[in-house]
């Protein structure tokens, strides 16, 4: 298998002995309570949550990540793969039995256990790329495990659930692209056998063409300031709607915070901010989602990415067909 060097970095060996350069980057693809960790890491220093009713072991992030990087290392062989960047959050801290009297404050590094219940990976592959608007694209495929989502008072054979994606991350902004063609949401599996076999179908059906056609639609489109004072007014409106109006809008699920956000770099940002004229692009604005998106949890995220695709899609057939958007009516 060739692996190409990427910026002529250090290698890393992985459990099959196949070289892959180390990140270039150092920039998160999010950020909001998580840590930046490594597969080695979260092998060698994490214990791995157990099924209570018969304390068989749930299949381990590291592992995850692991046949993941696998199957892309064998699908895109003559292409340059990264190692896997990692982001971490809610730690859940123990200790071992011997060190059960002691205050918090007086146990030592070798008493203190640690596993984190929500992981977020993406591994990017930089020779397979393109260009939006100026912006370089890169071929990028990930995952998360959120241990909370599982029922871990069961037995084994229960099903693990997982989110897996293939999409493009952003260069200038670590911001990914992702789309529900490119999405498996609450993927259930029951071994390590089924969860390859269901990121490789996913991997094989993803039309990188097709995504990278659809966002480059996106920079026909503009919105005057208007429309797009109008479109984060209604953002905010939507929660208060009767439930009967609710349910016929497809809403954006990104926070008010979040919105703020949107705002703030409508006018600041360096890369997606307004035009002098005060229009904004549906590319520019798509950005600004995906970068306001970074501040979310690790188990919401990739579905508010997959989210904000959709909405800016449907801002451009609602710019094609007037009247037919809520949200710019």
């Amino acid at each position: 298998m060739e692996v190409a060097i990427f910026n002529e970095q250090e290698l890393v060996m992985l459990d099959d002995q196949q070289p892959v350069p180390i990140i270039s980057s150092d920039k998160p693809f999010i950020q909001a309570n998580t840590i930046a960790s490594s597969v080695e890491e979260i092998r060698h220093k994490h214990v791995i949550p157990v099924f209570i009713k018969d304390n068989e072991p749930v299949i381990s992030q590291s592992d995850f990540i692991e046949s993941t990087m696998g199957l892309v290392s064998d699908i895109f062989q003559r292409e340059t793969i990264l190692k896997p960047s990692v982001r971490l959050s809610h730690p859940i801290k123990g200790r071992i039995p011997e060190a059960k009297d002691k205050p918090a404050s007086a146990l030592q590094e070798h008493e203190k256990t640690l596993y984190y219940e929500r992981m977020a990976f993406v591994i990017e592959i930089p020779s397979i790329q393109d260009t939006i608007a100026g912006n370089t694209l890169s071929l990028t495929i990930g995952g998360v495990k959120a241990y909370n989502l599982d029922n871990l008072y069961s037995r084994k054979g229960a099903d693990e659930h997982f989110k897996v994606f293939i999409g493009f991350q952003n260069k200038v902004c670590t911001n990914l692209c992702v789309w529900t063609d490119g999405y498996l949401s609450d993927l259930k599996i029951k071994n390590i056998a089924q969860l390859k076999s269901s990121i490789q179908t996913m991997i094989e059906d993803y039309n990188a063409s097709l995504h990278i056609k659809e966002l480059k639609s996106f920079t026909g489109y503009d919105l005057s300031e208007q429309q797009f004072a109008q479109l984060i007014g209604r953002c905010r409106m939507y929660n208060f709607l009767p439930a009967n109006m609710r349910n016929e809008i497809d809403p954006l699920l990104l926070s008010d915070t979040q919105l703020g956000a949107v705002v703030k770099d409508y006018y600041r940002d360096d890369s997606f901010c307004r035009g002098e004229d005060g229009n904004i692009n549906l590319w520019r604005l798509y950005n600004l989602f995906t970068g306001s998106n970074k501040t979310s949890y690790i188990d919401t995220f990739v579905d508010r990415s997959v989210n904000a695709f959709q909405f800016v899609d449907q801002l451009k057939h609602g710019l094609d067909n007037r009247n037919s958007n809520w949200f710019l009516n």
